[in-house]
């Protein structure tokens, strides 16, 4: 269920049969580690132009300790996954039923998200139970959270994007939007005379909450382990929470 709520990692390669393994002998014997990321998606990564998005600077970084260069193949849609033949995607859900279709192996996760309410500074709600057939919310078509909150009876309003939603929010066209904090952080960071009060996620709904990892497409034990290793030396330095902070976001350790 969760992975509706997530962008790019779709059945890609389910549908398309398995990619090409790459081990991380090969990856080191290239020079190169493949990253599959959206060009124009801030803050996750663009194409060009300062900022490059945190999955840029942090699959840099990932390539940096495992001692080569970070090769960037641009993708729009999941379908493309596999003819870019990249090795890794960053912010995948780290659920193994999540990620049944895409067969994408999951590193250790690095930060904890999931779907938390954003609202107008003066708005009175506090929470998601704090919402009612009076509240009007947004979110994203097709969603999980769409669903669970369509179940309790609020009014809802669809959104094609994060970015929509939080725009109907700041001109008061809705009371809320259901979108993640990472969205909702950026947002507010880009339009700081129209913040948004976020609020705190409910981790009594478990489909609202996730960690999130590295996907890896098909590699080796060795490839999974250095990835593992790497990022926990990233967490450690706080080279992570430096990249995602640039953006506007602060991260959660994952549980």
């Amino acid at each position: 269920m969760k992975a509706i709520v997530l962008v790019i990692v779709g059945a890609a390669i389910g549908l398309s049969g398995p990619a090409q393994a790459r081990t991380l002998d090969a990856i080191r014997a290239s020079g190169a580690l493949g990253l599959c990321a959206h060009p124009n998606s801030l803050p996750f990564a663009r194409k060009g132009g300062d900022p490059p998005g945190f999955q840029v600077e942090l699959g840099q970084a990932l390539a940096r300790e495992l001692g080569v260069s970070l090769r960037l193949d641009w993708i729009i849609t999941q379908y493309q996954m596999r003819s870019a033949n990249c090795d890794i995607l960053l912010d995948v859900i780290a659920d193994r039923e999540a990620q049944g279709e895409t067969r994408l192996r999951i590193s250790k996760p690095y930060y904890r998200t999931g779907v938390a309410l954003a609202v107008p500074s003066s708005s009175a709600l506090t929470s998601f139970k704090s919402l009612s057939e009076h509240t009007k919310v947004g979110v994203q078509v097709g969603s999980i959270a769409a669903m669970i909150i369509g179940q309790r009876h609020v009014p809802t309003s669809t959104f094609g994007f994060e970015t929509d939603s939080l725009d109907a929010v700041s001109n008061h066209e809705i009371d809320a939007a259901a979108v993640t904090p990472t969205a909702a952080s950026y947002f507010n960071l880009m339009h700081p005379d129209k913040a948004l009060r976020i609020l705190d996620r409910d981790e009594g709904v478990a489909d609202l909450n996730w960690n999130v990892a590295v996907g890896m497409v098909r590699p080796d034990d060795a490839l999974r382990e250095a990835i593992d290793g790497a990022l926990q030396r990233l967490r450690n330095d706080g080279t992570i929470d430096r990249i995602y902070r640039r953006y506007g976001i602060v991260l959660e350790a994952p549980r």
